[in-house]
């Protein structure tokens, strides 16, 4: 490895290891005198291992860097010569000039300059009478065998480390003590304007859905094995609900509410799927909150006013279910009340009178102070139906903040039950529907919405129907049937009143709008819409869709673009890596597995013996058929591997497709994976004996870097008074053992190499079970670093073809990319002549940093006024001022959906604005 770096490598570990003990052993006395009182109370709190261990190692690469240019010298020996350059600053006299000049250009004797005059030790042994009887010596002090006598000199090296250490102490002690600023806080004004500086909002990064290593994960995925496998089918929340509703006077009570029928004209807004990533999902609620939106449609100005009511459809939070509701809480919907102490961590304010923080909601729903009835209250509210991850632990947290709560943010939540009726003006009505983890409506949701229809729902109304999944593309691309209740009720029951169909769970926006025929329209316009703040889904994939219930379809809209779509997922050959590191720690011991048994190769000099390039890619390819064929035939671990593989490849391609299509599928994509590890295997075998063969590895056993330390040490260290022997005898032996065998550590190729050559001449059984992990571990590190970023680009490449070229596995190649721009969410207009009027509302990039908003923090706050009163009701605004939501957000999507009995109805398809 070079001499260099072999010093290097010996110095770093010993002055680390040094550093780290000594450090630990003034901690733990630190700690004791903080226990016994003699230091400040404030000095209890545990000093970070992390934090150690980073100091330590920055030492030890300063020491290692000054012994790379100084040396060990203590002092430069007098020589006339130089003695004229003993100071630096007689460098810039003027008669000094061109000898200055002449001294820069000969950068070893400057070096030498700097050596001796900045890093030379002040004094001598003799002055520190405790430590001169140890190893603290210069080179100067004893070289060779021919010395007379001990040396006076302290070693340079020795000071510079003891100085680190003295600073690291002292800095250390004087902040954890009792001091001016612990008796001296600041005042309320100070803390304010200081703690305004440092605020910012806490937002939680996307969920990593590839990492190998994130505990939230599997946690979620054995919740939904309990849901799925305990719970459906034997308990289900809604029979709760329904079974508590009877209880109650009225079938309706808690379900229907119809206090928005009475007003001439409505605004509301509906997003889903608004639980991941708290960057895109503060940029939707961010306009959300705001009193009005203004945008352009064509040469025209619009103003959009805040919705008064917001309906949310599903999926408030992802993976860790009660932590992302409460960063929803936190990051998204607190916009409109960011005071809300349950909302934002920290917050000096103080919430609302009325509210308490673990309030629980008896009597929903509770109006605040002032408000006699539902109808008087006139702030925005919010109804919310549950999806697939909020039922991943049973509904309990979707119970817990919105059922049980009466605020979420600064929307009121007079909700009682996971599915709700709205009657809205002009004879509108809103449908939530909860369909669990059943794709569908229970029996008893059934019957409240089907006697809802046969009783209230007149002829010519109109009705929203709001889902979590977008039954009609998931069918379609599944090739599958679900929904058969909800099917049930819109096609028998409201025969042709349901105008719009809304939902999230693909976290993208399609509208698919009816093609006028003869026969009977169900449904006229089917909306998906989850760019809520999740990471993005594909639209390409779904573009060829074109039934429901007998009535054709055709794309009026989606964003991204058809052809955006596809253009973003070229990132997964690109991005696949930059985005899911944590993927590696899965993937190089896959690879590893794979080559497992392949280790090591010891006859390859066939392969550089031809003369021509072409010739030894020839060889070189054939060499990799041949192990390919050995592990075939007499493998046992890789052949175990690529079995668990294969199997783990067929089930992850979609059912959608045929069992034969699934099988070549996965065996292409195993193929691919087993021959990028026989290749790197190969590779790293081949590097290996080419360095054998040079005489670079392998040249004088296992713990050469030890041998080579113990020399330079007696060259370069002397120990006259015997410290170290007496040391090894006093650890027992530990002393030398520890470094000799920490330094196989720092020397890994040679360990290899030597193991390597070790088997190749006496066969495996020459090693020892320990040698033998030795040889497999060290392996293991080089071949884990050369295969992580193939396995990511096989994987990523993989994922792209499935997703461009045969339309599958459109989640897994668009939450690999983890995107989390592409956000929208869709207002809904009900005017005074009782037409809709949808707008679609997008932003195309997403901010990533955010500071405190100065018209929210100019803006004065009564302690008894409502928040959606604000003129500036959000507390952050993007740090780019190009980056602004509020100034990029755009119409994608615009139509009008007219009255039952208005004459053009057969032809309001609506009008589409990109």
């Amino acid at each position: 490895m070079g001499v260099d770096m072999r010093m290097n490598l010996s110095l770093f570990l010993t002055i680390s290891v040094s550093s780290i003990l000594f450090l630990l052993v003034f901690h733990i006395i630190f700690i004791g005198l903080w226990y016994i009182g003699l230091v400040s109370r404030v000095a209890g709190r545990r000093p970070a291992i992390l934090t150690i261990l980073q100091n330590c190692a920055v030492l030890s690469v300063a020491c290692c860097v000054f012994y790379s240019h100084c040396g060990n010298l203590a002092n430069l020996r007098d020589r006339p010569s130089q003695r004229k350059y003993s100071s630096w600053f007689s460098f810039w006299k003027k008669e000094e000039r061109s000898t200055w000049l002449a001294k820069f250009l000969r950068m070893n004797e400057l070096k030498d300059q700097v050596c001796s005059s900045w890093f030379a030790p002040v004094g001598s042994a003799s002055d520190y009478p405790l430590l001169s009887k140890w190893v603290l010596y210069g080179e100067l002090g004893c070289n060779g065998s021919g010395c007379a006598g001990s040396s006076d000199e302290i070693s340079p090296l020795y000071s510079l480390w003891a100085t680190f250490i003295g600073l690291y102490i002292a800095n250390y002690v004087v902040e954890r003590s009792t001091g001016w600023a612990l008796t001296h806080p600041l005042s309320v004004e100070e803390y304010e304007k200081s703690k305004k500086k440092q605020m910012k909002p806490d937002f939680l990064d996307m969920v990593p859905w590839y990492s190998g290593t994130s505990a939230d994960l599997f946690k979620t995925a054995f919740d939904l094995l309990v849901s799925v496998t305990v719970f459906v089918g034997r308990f289900d929340m809604r029979m709760m609900q329904a079974a508590m509703n009877r209880a109650q006077d009225g079938a309706q009570q808690g379900l229907l509410y119809d206090h928005f029928n009475d007003k001439d004209e409505l605004w509301f807004d509906f997003m889903a799927d608004t639980g991941d990533g708290g960057n895109s999902s503060y940029t939707v609620a961010r306009l959300l909150a705001q009193p009005s939106i203004q945008v352009t449609r064509g040469d025209s100005a619009l103003s959009l006013p805040r919705g008064n009511l917001l309906l949310i459809g599903g999926d408030l939070a992802y993976v860790v279910i009660r932590i992302s509701l409460m960063v929803l809480i936190h990051s998204t919907l607190m916009v409109l009340t960011p005071d809300l102490s349950f909302c934002f961590k920290g917050s000096e304010s103080l919430p609302p009178p009325w509210y308490k923080q673990d309030h629980i909601a008896v009597n929903k729903p509770e109006l605040p102070d002032g408000v006699a009835e539902l109808k008087q209250y006139d702030g925005p509210q919010c109804f919310l139906i549950p999806g697939n991850h909020d039922w991943f632990d049973g509904l309990h947290t979707f119970m817990r903040y919105i059922c049980h709560k009466s605020w979420l943010g600064g929307w009121f939540m007079p909700q009682k039950k996971s599915y709700f009726a709205l009657q809205l003006p002009k004879r509108w009505w809103v449908f939530g529907l909860d369909l669990a983890l059943h794709n569908d409506i229970d029996v008893y949701q059934f019957k409240f919405f089907a006697e809802l229809i046969q009783e209230k729902v007149a002829d010519n109304d109109s009705v929203i129907l709001i889902t979590h999944e977008p039954n009609w593309l998931l069918d379609w691309y599944w090739n599958d049937v679900s929904g058969k209740n909800v099917s049930h009720l819109i096609c028998d029951y409201l025969k042709g009143r349901c105008k719009i169909r809304v939902a999230g769970d693909l976290h993208h926006y399609m509208r698919h709008s009816f093609v006028p025929a003869d026969g009977p329209v169900h449904v006229q316009h089917l909306l998906v819409n989850g760019c809520g703040g999740a990471f993005l889904h594909p639209t390409h994939v779904f573009c060829n869709f074109k039934k429901l219930y007998g009535t054709s379809y055709e794309n009026k809209a989606a964003y991204p673009s058809l052809e955006d779509s596809s253009r973003i997922a070229l990132g997964n050959i690109l991005k696949f890596r930059k985005k899911n590191w944590q993927f590696d720690i899965i993937g190089g011991f896959i690879y590893f597995v794979l080559s497992f048994s392949m280790f090591p190769q010891c006859k390859l000099d066939h392969i550089l013996q031809d003369n021509t390039f072409s010739g030894h890619l020839w060889n070189f390819f054939g060499t990799v058929w041949n192990v390919f064929m050995h592990v075939l035939e007499h493998s046992y671990v890789s052949m175990t591997g690529a079995t668990m593989l294969l199997i783990l490849a067929i089930a992850f391609v979609p059912p959608k497709v045929s069992r034969k299509k699934r099988a070549v599928i996965g065996i292409l994509h195993v193929s691919s994976h087993l021959a990028a590890a026989l290749i790197l295997m190969l590779l790293l075998e081949l590097g290996i004996e080419t360095c054998i063969r040079h005489k670079l590895l392998a040249t004088s056993g296992y713990h050469t870097l030890y041998e080579w330390y113990r020399y330079v040490e007696r060259e370069h260290f002397p120990d006259p008074t015997g410290l170290r022997s007496r040391i090894e005898q006093w650890t027992f032996g530990l002393y030398p053992a520890c470094i000799k065998y920490l330094m196989s550590a720092f020397d890994v190729p040679e360990v290899m190499a030597v193991s390597r050559s070790n088997i190749c001449k006496n066969g495996m059984e020459s090693l020892s079970r320990g040698g033998a992990i030795i040889y497999y571990a060290s392996v293991f590190i080089y071949f884990w670093v050369f295969s992580t970023p193939v396995v990511s680009l096989v994987f990523g490449s993989y994922l792209y073809i499935c997703i461009n070229w045969l339309h599958m596995h459109f989640d897994e190649a668009f939450s690999s990319l983890r995107i989390a721009n592409y956000k929208a969410f869709t207002r809904f207009h009900i005017n005074k002549d009782g037409d809709l009027e949808v707008f679609t509302l997008a932003v195309d990039k997403v901010p990533k940093e955010w500071k405190l908003d100065p018209h929210w923090d100019a803006e004065p706050k009564q302690p008894q006024q409502l928040s959606h009163h604000r003129k500036f009701p959000s507390k952050w605004s993007a740090a780019v001022a190009q980056q602004e939501p509020l100034n990029t957000v755009k119409i994608v999507d615009h139509f009008v959906v007219r009255q039952t009995e208005k004459p053009d109805f057969g032809t309001s398809s609506g009008s589409v604005i990109h």
